[in-house]
C-alpha cells in the first residue's frame, strides 16, 4: 500500500491538504480556542540583539542554523547558504537548485538538502563545492554531521550515512505506518549511537559504525479507533542528559530512557506535541500541542510547574539558556523567555511578523539564535 504523509510544517501548526486534518490545526477555523494574546508581563530578562542578518525565505521547509565555534551558517529556500562570524558575513554562495532542509556542519563541511533527495556539501572554509550524492526521498531534516560522516533522513523515514567524501557507509529503513506525519526534526548524536524519533511512537538508538539498531524505545503506543486518531509519531528531536534520553510524540507521550540500562524505560506521562523538548539534568521542558509549557522531573516525571499563558501561540520546543532561562518562538515572530526555576513569562522581543519554525539555538552562555520563516536571523543575549 501506498505510504500517505500528513504534511505538517513543524511548530506552526500548519496543514496542508485534507480539511479532515483540522483537528490538529489550531488556525483551521474550526477550533474553539483562539490563540492567546500577547500577555502583560514584569521584564526580568531583555532580550538584546546582539547582530542581524537575512538569509532569505523557508519557503515551506524548517531551516537550522548550524553553530561551529563562533561560526554561524544558514541557508534558505532559494539555495542561498552563507558563513557568519559574529553576524558578519564571510562568505554567502547560491547553490544550483532549491534546498528544502539544512544546515549541517563539523566546522569542515557545511551541509544541505533538496526534495529530490540530494545532498550537497560544500566547504565550511570558502563555500565551495565539494561533494553530492542522493537518497531515496526528499530530505526535510537537517543533516547530521561530523569529522567521519554525514547522515540524512528522507521523507520515507531512511537514514543514510556518507563517508566525508560522500561515498555511501550504511542505511537503515523499517516499515512504517500507511498514515505519518512529515518529520523535519534533526537527529542526535548520544554516545555512539544515533537518536531518533519514527512513526509508530518509537525512538531508536542506531550505531554510528554500522546503522544497526542498537535499541528501540516506545515513547507511545497508538492508539484510536481510525488512521488519524491512531497517529501517534516521534517528530521532535529528542534531548538526553547524561545517561537519561526523552522523547515526546504527538499525540502520545513523553518518555525518558535510561542508556545505562540498554534504553529501558524509566517513566511516561500523558503529553501531545509536535513541537518537542529539552532537558537539563533536573528537568525535562515541553511544549504540549496547545503550546502549554511544561517543567517535568527528569528522574520521575512529576510536575515542576505549567506555563499556560501562550496558548495557540504555536510555540517551538523550549530552549535552554544559560542557568536561568529558557527561550521559545511563536507563530507571530515572537521570542519569549521564561523562568527555568518557575515558568515565568519574564522577556519578550520580535524577530519579525513571520513564524520562528525552528527551536532557538544555544550561541552562547546567556545567547540565542534565532531564524524566522521569511529569513531573519538574530543573536539575542538574555540580560
Amino acid at each position: 500500500m501506498r505510504r500517505t504523509f500528513v504534511s505538517l510544517v513543524a511548530a506552526t501548526g500548519f496543514l496542508v491538504g485534507c480539511s479532515a486534518l483540522d483537528f490538529l490545526n489550531p488556525f483551521s477555523g474550526s477550533g474553539k480556542v483562539k490563540m492567546a494574546e500577547l500577555p502583560a508581563f514584569q521584564e526580568k530578562a531583555r532580550p538584546h540583539s546582539l547582530w542581524r542578518y537575512s538569509i532569505g525565505k523557508a519557503d515551506g521547509a524548517v531551516f537550522y542554523p548550524a553553530i561551529v565555534g563562533n561560526a554561524v551558517f544558514v541557508a534558505a529556500a532559494n539555495g542561498s547558504i552563507a558563513r557568519l562570524e559574529d553576524g558578519a558575513e564571510i562568505w554567502r554562495i547560491r547553490a544550483d537548485k532549491p534546498l528544502s532542509a539544512g544546515v549541517g556542519s563539523d566546522g569542515e563541511q557545511v551541509v544541505v538538502g533538496t526534495r529530490q533527495g540530494e545532498i550537497l556539501a560544500f566547504s565550511a572554509r570558502d563555500g565551495s563545492p565539494l561533494w553530492q550524492a542522493r537518497t531515496s526521498s526528499a530530505i526535510l531534516a537537517p543533516p547530521l554531521v561530523d569529522a567521519d560522516m554525514v547522515v540524512v533522513r528522507g521523507g520515507d523515514d531512511r537514514i543514510s550515512a556518507f563517508d566525508p567524501t560522500g561515498r555511501l557507509k550504511w542505511f537503515y529503513q523499517r516499515p512504517v505506518p500507511n498514515l505519518s506525519l512529515r518529520n523535519t526534526a534533526p537527529m542526535v548524536f548520544a554516545g555512539q549511537f544515533i537518536l531518533t524519533g519514527f512513526p509508530g511512537g518509537k525512538l531508536l538508538a542506531l550505531s554510528e559504525q554500522n546503522g544497526a539498531p542498537i535499541w528501540e524505545g516506545t515513547v507511545s503506543l497508538p492508539r484510536g479507533a481510525t488512521e488519524l486518531e491512531r497517529i501517534s509519531d516521534v517528530v521532535s528531536m529528542p534531548a538526553a542528559a547524561g545517561n537519561i534520553g526523552c522523547a515526546v510524540a504527538f499525540q502520545g507521550r513523553v518518555t525518558c530512557f535510561d542508556f545505562s540500562q540498554g534504553g529501558n524505560s524509566v517513566w511516561s506521562r500523558d503529553i501531545s506535541s509536535w513541537a518537542g523538548l529539552s532537558v537539563d539534568r533536573n528537568s525535562v521542558f515541553v511544549t504540549d500541542d496547545e503550546s502549554a509549557l511544561h517543567a517535568l522531573d527528569i528522574a520521575s516525571g512529576s510536575s515542576r510547574w505549567k506555563m499556560e499563558l501562550l496558548l495557540r501561540r504555536n510555540l517551538t520546543a523550549p530552549q535552554i539558556v544559560g542557568n536561568n532561562y529558557l527561550a521559545a518562538g511563536d507563530v507571530e515572530g515572537y521570542t519569549h523567555i521564561f523562568e527555568r526555576g518557575s515558568g515565568l513569562l519574564v522577556g519578550r522581543a520580535r524577530i519579525d511578523s513571520s513564524p520562528i519554525l525552528a527551536m532557538p539555538m544555544r550561541l552562547g552562555n546567556d545567547q540565542i539564535l534565532v531564524q524566522s520563516r521569511d529569513g531573519a536571523v538574530e543573536a539575542l543575549e538574555i540580560r
